[in-house]
């Protein structure tokens, strides 16, 4: 039995829908399918690379095609007819006896340079036969026989090496120096001789050269073939071409058409084994002599006049066309490595020249000095970490340490076509995906709409480690009583309850594992002997601890438990905790008859059945959350007033978008900027989260260190490209765990007002969350809560405090101790342990328990419950590792953050490409620049200006009230 593919992270995948005669006749590289795809995917990269090449050389304002830039003839009125006496074994699908089909053509020189007719190049045909609105075929053709290269990695190197080589001298260094180098004397005096040999003959008319489809497709039942399209016989000659007309070719033919029809025969050659007529080889001639000829077909290209306005716009409108071979039906599937690389390529090719998708080479000074960086900091960190460096060696480092993080810890999680699959013409994109963010995070990358999208899947930083065995080693229970607990509450003193309400509220934005519902299936974790725990309310103890268990994803023929779960928020930044994921809920919000605004009452969220307000993301919902939602959500509606005074006639739609764009990019700055270095407050953090942002300091030695190491970085991430790195973009689950930040939560809270600072209620965490949170918040008023949270302290981020309110906390019908849940959820999504997380991250190996900690309590703790170091859990050894000074959250978890930090900006094209006036209108631009979280604070609750802190972030603990300034009365 065949052994089943498995996907990147070793899970089974679907069975490819390819014909079990593709199967028969195609040899993958890498020896499977997926491998095959991962190569072809990284050949694409480097395809578009040669397109900027080609743009740079040129000094062309855009990118354009790698190959066949220059069109020399388009007309949309062709036809195709096939022949009434089609042999019987040809008629399949389409391909009837008699039948007629309107076509697109396509004439071009093969360069991906448009110089003048007269340089040596070959020439191509594309058709686009339209069998009907849902079925279309695209046929492509080159002037010669053969490809000058066998396979996908000799035409790309090949491309590559010839990119922009627009001189004689430049393209003799290119086939006589750098091709042999990259590919031995052998290929390359091959490929060479196979391109002299189509570009060097003199071309007189396009219409009268013979095009060969080089590689081969299915035709149904029939099998393979290769197909060319030749002249009708008795085709009229061409005349000698004119001397100094570079565009001869294109001057011929429209004469030719203005004369007569130009009729050429489509024709087939039947496939007859491996050895006369191989698939996989591009460069292999089927000999005509041996394996003959069958004309099917006849393309008509009727007279007209290609001088019209008619014509020129056909022509231009075929100019921006993507002719892909793989635009045809499985029964017509393109065959053999060159057309099963073509798949990734033409795709990137033509998203790449169209602005949808982005490539940014890396300077090669960048290449070397990053590299030689990289070992010496090795070296330096064995003795002094990153962060006990001076400020700007240490931002060197990181920087470095993120160069190793992109290069290793960026895995692919999708399950993706392999083999490749044929497909109708795309459809045009709808405008308004161009210039507003889609409920559920579609068309982000345009290239690739289901990028970071509702339901997609979560990535890995690290391989994960799937070990049912040891879900319940050590009892999670035991963990989290003898290490989580929190008997005394520890203060993170440099933060206020804002920052732990902030933070709830970005991660209800970015994740959101979907959960069965009760009575689906659960979790059971076993309890430590004597112990019993009620898991819903009213219900009877029981021996178990049970919670709903993920809903995970699980491909067709897999088995086990689910490794891939899919994220039911988008992984974009774009504000879905306030506005929804989908399209119903974000409707729903809106004020009635598509006003812009969301819906408030009084200046209030808006309560359901349940006493929850209705918003975007209303789960595990508390005070914290009801002022981080209420606070936006007014102002949202106060972006929506701006925008309709300043554009009166913007209609409410295009207000609404535009309002959540700017509110989602306010979101991403304040926590980028402001929540950031408040939790890591050190200057390299503010310096290099605030560079992220605006670009860096503005000094001549930081510029020249990032021109040597990373030039990318002297802009701001919003002046930049798109660029996903190693991998499409999604959050992760390593992303997920170091998120995992619940001792920020106080167990007690102290409301008080602002303005004299005296206490307005005493409420313990119970009091303030769940269906209760609506009252409180409405009777002490969102000025209140904010001062209150500003004056109170979140717990710090360490072992032995979480909350004791989270452990045994009600949430769906169900009674869960949330820490017992964080630690089994992170198990079952098989991160890996502390110890392997760690290494993977390229951090020593702990050897023993006093590596982590030199408390003797913990120690003790750590070693009465793990057997060993490498057992540790990963929530716990976060928790337990001592953290760089200053820093609110340990430096492996760190590691997850530098390098998913600038990636949640540097993926999303409406935080670089598309963070314009354009997109976000000039006032939108200007309110993201101006405003900040202190800002939002004051236009929505302006009394508060005396008590917010002057010169830190509005997550610094602010300054407790003094009634005599209200009073008058003295002070002390």
């Amino acid at each position: 039995m065949a052994k089943q593919r498995e996907n990147l992270v070793g899970e089974p995948v679907p069975a490819p829908r390819t014909s079990s005669a593709a199967e028969r006749y195609e040899r993958y590289v890498g020896g499977s399918p997926e491998r095959e795809r991962v190569i072809f995917d990284k050949l694409a990269r480097d395809l578009m690379r040669v397109q900027l090449k080609i743009k740079d050389r040129a000094h062309a304002p855009g990118v354009d095609r790698a190959f066949h830039a220059k069109a020399i003839l388009g007309v949309e009125n062709a036809t195709l007819r096939f022949h009434d006496d089609l042999p019987e074994d040809l008629r399949a699908g389409f391909a009837r006896p008699g039948a007629e089909y309107p076509v697109v053509v396509r004439l071009s020189n093969a360069s991906g340079t448009r110089q003048p007719d007269q340089a040596p190049d070959m020439r191509g045909a594309a058709l686009r036969v339209q069998v009907g609105p849902e079925e279309t075929h695209d046929l492509l053709m080159t002037n010669h026989p053969v490809s000058h290269a066998r396979n996908a990695r000799e035409f790309v190197v090949f491309a590559q090496v010839m990119a922009g080589a627009n001189s004689n001298l430049r393209k003799a260094l290119a086939l006589y120096v750098e091709l042999p180098w990259a590919l031995g004397l052998k290929t390359a005096t091959r490929m060479r001789r196979n391109v002299m040999a189509g570009s060097r003959r003199e071309v007189r008319s396009l219409a009268l050269e013979t095009y060969w489809s080089r590689g081969a497709i299915l035709w149904g039942e029939a099998g393979p073939v290769r197909y060319r399209l030749r002249p009708a016989p008795a085709a009229p000659p061409a005349p000698t071409p004119p001397e100094g007309d570079p565009d001869y070719l294109a001057h011929e033919l429209a004469a030719r058409l203005a004369r007569q029809d130009v009729v050429l025969q489509l024709c087939v050659q039947r496939y007859e084994d491996q050895r006369l007529t191989p698939i996989e080889d591009g460069a292999a001639e089927w000999p005509d002599a041996d394996v003959p000829v069958v004309p099917v077909a006849t393309l008509t290209i009727p007279r007209q006049d290609l001088d019209t306005a008619d014509a020129r716009a056909a022509a231009a409108r075929i100019d921006r066309l993507a002719f892909d071979p793989w635009n045809t039906t499985d029964a017509f599937r393109p065959l053999g490595n060159l057309n099963r690389a073509r798949k990734a390529a033409y795709e990137a090719g033509s998203a790449h020249r169209r602005g949808h998708r982005f490539v940014t080479p890396t300077p090669r000074r960048n290449l070397v000095v990053s590299a030689l960086l990289r070992g010496a900091f090795g070296l330096l960190n064995r003795y002094v970490p990153w962060h006990r460096l001076p400020t700007y060696l240490g931002l060197l480092n990181v920087e470095s340490i993120r160069q190793v993080l992109r290069r290793d810890n960026l895995i692919d999680t999708e399950v993706r076509q392999a083999p490749p699959e044929p497909h109708p013409v795309p459809p045009a994109l709808d405008e308004s995906v161009l210039v507003r963010r889609t409920y559920d995070g579609t068309y982000n990358d345009l290239s690739a709409p289901a990028m970071g999208a509702l339901g997609s899947p979560f990535g890995r930083n690290l391989p994960p480690v799937h070990r049912p065995d040891l879900y319940d080693e050590p009892n999670p229970v035991v963990v989290s009583r003898e290490l989580l607990h929190r008997d005394v509450f520890v203060p993170a003193r440099s933060l206020n309850v804002l920052a732990a309400a902030w933070i709830q509220f970005q991660v209800h934005d970015w994740v959101d594992h979907k959960r069965f519902p009760p009575g689906g299936p659960s979790v059971e974790v076993p309890l430590p002997y004597g112990m019993t725990w009620t898991n819903t309310p009213g219900g009877t103890p029981e021996r178990v601890m049970r919670f709903a268990e993920n809903e995970g994803l699980r491909p067709a023929g897999a088995t086990g438990p689910p490794v891939l779960f899919a994220n039911a928020a988008s992984h974009w930044w774009d504000g879905s905790e306030v506005y929804g994921g989908n399209e119903t809920v974000a409707r729903s919000l809106r004020e009635p008859d598509g006003g812009a605004s969301l819906r408030l009452e009084g200046g209030h969220l808006v309560p359901g059945p349940d006493g929850i307000p209705i918003t975007g993301f209303r789960d595990n919902w508390w005070l914290g959350l009801s002022v981080m939602h209420t606070l936006f959500a007014r102002e949202h509606n106060e972006v929506c007033r701006a925008l309709r005074a300043e554009y009166p006639g913007m209609d409410e739609e295009a207000v609404y978008h535009t309002a959540r764009l700017v509110v989602s990019a306010l979101i991403a700055k304040i926590h980028t900027v402001e929540w950031t270095p408040a939790i890591l407050a050190t200057e390299l953090i503010d310096i290099g989260l605030k560079a992220n942002w605006q670009g860096p300091p503005k000094n001549w030695l930081t510029h020249l260190g990032l021109w040597l190491t990373d030039a990318h970085a002297l802009t701001g991430i919003p002046e930049t490209l798109p660029d996903h790195h190693a991998a499409p973009y999604s959050l992760t689950e390593d992303f997920v765990t170091v998120y995992r930040m619940h001792p920020l939560i106080p167990d007690d809270y102290e409301l008080a007002d602002h303005r004299s600072g005296r206490r307005l209620e005493s409420l313990g965490f119970g009091d303030v969350q769940g269906a209760a949170t609506e009252a409180v918040m409405r009777r002490t008023g969102l000025a209140n809560s904010l001062y209150s949270f500003g004056i109170a302290h979140p717990g710090a981020i360490t072992l032995r405090n979480f909350p004791r309110a989270l452990q045994a906390f009600e949430r769906d019908g169900e009674i869960i101790d949330l820490s017992v849940v964080d630690l089994v959820r992170t198990r079952r999504r098989a991160v890996p342990r502390y110890n392997d997380f760690r290494a993977g991250l390229h951090q020593p190996r702990l050897r023993r328990f006093e590596d982590l900690t030199t408390d003797p309590d913990r120690l003790a703790r750590l070693k009465d419950v793990y057997r060993s170091v490498d057992d540790i859990d990963t929530m716990v050894g976060l928790f337990a590792e001592n953290p760089p000074e200053r820093f609110g959250f340990s430096d492996t978890a760190f590691r997850i953050f530098i390098l998913m930090a600038s990636r949640r900006l540097q993926s999303d094209r409406f935080l670089t490409v598309d963070f314009r006036p354009e997109i976000y209108t000039p006032l939108g631009m200007d309110w993201v620049a101006r405003n900040g979280m202190t800002s939002v604070i004051l236009r929505h609750c302006p009394e508060l200006a005396a008590v917010l802190p002057r010169s830190t972030s509005a997550f610094a603990p602010w300054r407790p009230a003094r009634p005599e300034a209200n009073t008058g009365l003295p002070r002390d």
